[in-house]
């Protein structure tokens, strides 16, 4: 019997330029050794269920057509529906948004909700053009992907450049292409719409509720502890206020308009009024400028990054003085960085746990439209900090268990999820 060769990667993408799908390839890599038996079937990790790449085109508001690159990645559904964003950005190529389906399939996985990865995007700078064309490029965005996404198949979300108005629109053109309004085939929609209660909050509140956890189980008191945190918009400040209301004393704090720093603690709730009123934190009292150098060199019980990818890297890992790391941003840490880290004796609560709160409660909301009754906000924060810290538990005992990083442990209690679901299915036909 002749052998068949395994091929790993997609024809479409090429060896030398593999993107972030290469990354992402990495990271199975590294967890398949402990994968036993079910290692058989991790090739299924290493390709996408389905990827779609649609053309959009458009009338703009002068009166020519536009035609934009369109998106949406299925990773895995073994475990349930696909979950996750729609990002409108210039530099969206399908190996971003491929890593990215991926890395929800491990995210969902890990907190043990009910879906599967997936991920969309349209290549595109949305500060070019009106708010009537964005509505018009969302609209034929989603008749386009229509044929694979909805309320049992796929969920799409905000993401980078996208809103709860943006949901909106897709629900919308969902529902009218369905003839019956359909809520459930998106989340992070307006409240009025469906929408739930905490979600706006929901991301921060989780990098709070596993970075208490951390602390307690490195004998750190949360009172007192000093945090740092990079980025202050909606996951940062949320994490930001819940730290200095705990009386934890956040010392510094980096947006795009700069570094502040105070060694007693910073006053979040003005910083965060400042920041409002002046569209950043530059120029708030009772604080110093910081360069990002010493920012990132800043002894510190927490070191919260919250805002872009590959903040952590090569060049400044070495200088991090902060007992823990939690990732509030997607990828905010190297592969090289990770390691940096690890060795100097950092831990890291790694993204694919510390912010999963935002898809927790994009559940919850998906939980809430099917039954057409909500929740108040304090039974969804409740429900919230219960599944974080059930995961955060779950993917620690792992990680002591094998002697690994958490990173490493949460991919292993995901991949096994996922995984076992796929070889109790079996294969169909």
């Amino acid at each position: 019997m002749s052998e068949h060769p395994t091929h790993a990667l997609p024809s479409y993408l090429h060896s030398d330029d593999l993107g972030p799908w290469g990354i992402y390839l990495e990271q199975v890599e590294r967890v398949t050794p402990y994968l036993g038996k079910l290692a058989k079937w991790v090739e299924t990790l290493k390709r996408p269920k389905r990827s779609l790449i649609v053309d959009v085109p458009v009338e703009l508001d002068n009166g020519t057509i536009a035609h934009f690159e369109g998106y949406r990645v299925q990773h895995n559904t073994t475990r349930g529906p696909g979950k996750g964003g729609v990002r409108f950005h210039q530099d969206v190529t399908l190996s971003e948004v491929m890593a990215l389906a991926a890395w929800m399939s491990v995210k969902t996985a890990a907190v043990n909700l009910p879906f599967g990865g997936a991920k969309g995007g349209i290549r595109i700078d949305p500060r070019n053009y009106s708010r009537g064309e964005l509505e018009r490029i969302t609209r034929r965005y989603t008749s386009e992907i229509g044929v694979i996404i909805g309320p049992h198949k796929d969920i799409p979300a905000p993401d980078v450049n996208t809103n709860a108005q943006t949901m909106a629109w897709m629900m919308d053109t969902y529902s009218m292409n369905e003839g019956a309004t359909t809520t459930g085939v998106v989340t992070g929609k307006p409240v009025s719409l469906g929408g739930s209660l905490g979600r706006v909050e929901a991301t921060g509140r989780g990098v709070y509720v596993v970075g208490c956890e951390a602390a307690r189980d490195a004998g750190i008191p949360i009172e007192g502890a000093r945090v740092v945190i990079q980025g202050f918009g909606n996951v940062g400040g949320t994490a930001a206020r819940l730290f200095y209301e705990a009386g934890a004393k956040v010392i510094a704090i980096q947006d795009h308009t700069g570094c502040l720093h105070n060694a007693n603690g910073l006053n979040v709730l003005a910083l965060l009024k400042h920041s409002e009123e002046h569209g950043g934190i530059a120029g708030a009292p009772d604080a110093e400028n910081l360069t990002p150098a010493e920012f990132w060199a800043l002894e510190t019980e927490l070191l919260i990054p919250a805002a872009l990818e590959g903040q952590l890297n090569e060049h400044n890992a070495n200088s991090v003085r902060a007992r823990i790391v939690i990732e509030g941003a997607n990828g905010p840490t190297t592969p090289e960085a990770d390691d940096i880290l690890t060795s100097n004796g950092t831990l890291i609560v790694p993204d694919v746990l510390a912010n999963a709160g935002g898809v927790t409660v994009s559940y919850f909301e998906w939980v809430q439209d099917f039954s057409s009754f909500y929740w108040t906000e304090p039974e969804i924060n409740h429900r919230l900090e219960a599944m974080m810290r059930a995961a955060y538990s779950s993917v620690s005992a792992v990680a002591k268990e094998h002697q690994v990083s958490q990173r490493t442990a949460a991919f292993i209690t995901a991949c096994t999820r996922i995984l076992e679901s796929r070889e109790v299915r079996g294969l169909y036909p």
